[in-house]
Formats: C-alpha cells, sequence, structure tokens
C-alpha cells in the first residue's frame, strides 16, 4: 500500500479547461490579439500560466514585455472566474474520501500558480484533509522539474517507493520519472493516453477506482 498520492490538479483531479481557455481568451482579446476555440486548449495547458499565454499569442507577439501584460490580464480575471464552470472529475470526491479513510495522505503538485491551486482545493475539497497542497512559486522551476514533489516530500517525509504520483500528461509522466517515484497516467484528462505511454506511463487507469487499486496494491502491475 502506497503511504501518500500526490495528484497534478488540471486534467486530473479538476476538468478547469473551459475557465481557463475563457481567461486566455479574456486577456487575449483586451490586449487585441486573436482568440482560440475553448477545443484548442487542452494542448496549450500543462506547463504554467506563462507557458500558456506564450502558446496562445502570435508567434511575433512571443516576448516577456507581452507576455508579462496578458499574465497580468488573465490573473486578474481568472482570480473572479475560476470556478465559473469548473468541476471535478466524476468519482474524484470519492477516491480522496476512501484514500483517506485508508490513511493514505493526498497531495497536490500543480504548475498553476500557487494562490489559484489553493483557491480551488479550498473550494472543491473542503472536507478532505490534505498533507500538501503546492502550486507554482516564483522562482522554483515547473514541473517536469521534480522541485514540487521534492518540497512536498520535504512537508510529507515518505519513502519515495511508497509515492504514487498522478497526472493526465507527459509533464506528469516525467515528473514523477525524475522524482524518482511511481507514475501513474488518467486517460479522462486535457492529453491522449499516446503521450502517457510516449512519455513512459508506470500505470494507466481510465477510472479513478483505478487510482485506489494502485494505492492499495503490493505491486503496480496494472498498465
Amino acid at each position: 500500500m502506497k503511504q501518500l498520492v500526490i495528484f497534478d490538479l488540471d486534467g486530473t483531479l479538476l476538468n478547469t479547461i473551459s475557465d481557463l481557455g475563457e481567461a486566455a481568451n479574456y486577456a487575449l482579446s483586451q490586449a487585441g490579439y486573436p482568440t482560440h476555440s475553448l477545443s484548442s486548449y487542452p494542448f496549450f495547458v500543462g506547463n504554467g500560466v506563462r507557458k500558456l499565454l506564450e502558446r496562445v499569442l502570435p508567434e511575433d507577439a512571443r516576448n516577456d514585455e507581452t507576455i508579462d501584460h496578458l499574465h497580468a490580464i488573465f490573473t486578474e480575471y481568472y482570480n473572479s472566474h475560476m470556478t465559473d464552470h469548473t468541476t471535478p472529475y466524476p468519482g474524484i470526491p470519492e477516491l480522496l474520501t476512501l484514500l483517506r479513510e485508508k490513511g493514505i495522505k493526498v497531495a497536490v503538485a500543480s504548475n498553476k500558480y500557487d494562490s489559484a491551486v489553493k483557491s480551488l482545493i479550498a473550494h472543491f475539497f473542503p472536507e478532505i484533509e490534505w498533507a500538501a497542497v503546492e502550486g507554482h512559486k516564483p522562482d522554483v522551476p515547473v514541473k517536469p522539474d521534480p522541485s514540487i514533489v521534492f518540497e512536498i516530500l520535504s512537508k510529507v517525509p515518505t519513502p519515495k517507493a511508497d509515492v504514487l504520483y498522478v497526472g493526465d500528461s507527459g509533464v506528469d509522466m516525467e515528473t514523477a520519472r525524475r522524482a524518482c517515484v511511481t507514475s501513474c497516467g488518467v486517460t479522462w484528462g486535457f492529453r491522449p493516453e499516446s503521450e502517457l505511454k510516449k512519455y513512459y506511463a508506470e500505470n494507466i487507469v481510465s477510472t479513478p477506482d483505478g487510482i485506489l487499486e494502485l494505492a492499495c496494491s503490493d505491486s503496480m502491475e496494472l498498465s
């Protein structure tokens, strides 16, 4: 049995894509740039807000000054609208409750800026006891750099062999690999299963029940 399950946030615990897309489109429109269909946003997200804004800008506008300007607009809008359309994925609240009932600790490691991560977790999962909730902070590298995982482990000392890292993207699978913890990719998020396989996901599940089975199993052979 695992002692700690670390979850990615966007595309893993919460379907945030509409609110992220609307905030990015708002920033683009306010700055006079063309917007994108919401269906295109799953492939823009995953490496933090700055990278999202870089990707949605026209190539000739991708400079620090423009990204800084969009970032300020995006953050102000998103802070007020982050729960407009966002919802937990089916079965996630029940999964978190069952993990805690079994004595397994849960944590969040996200590339989204830290204050938004903490606000979303408090809003959607107020009854869950979290061992750590970590978002991106200035001067800390974003995933797939494993620093955020190490920060969690410094707060929740746990042997790496007893940690399961769950996410929906290649970034998450690479983060787990670099942190030397077991990875689990989920198929309901923003990226296709083929990406999880490309980045050597050790396990892939299609329902939250699969995460529970992995966390409670002595072997990790459900790929």
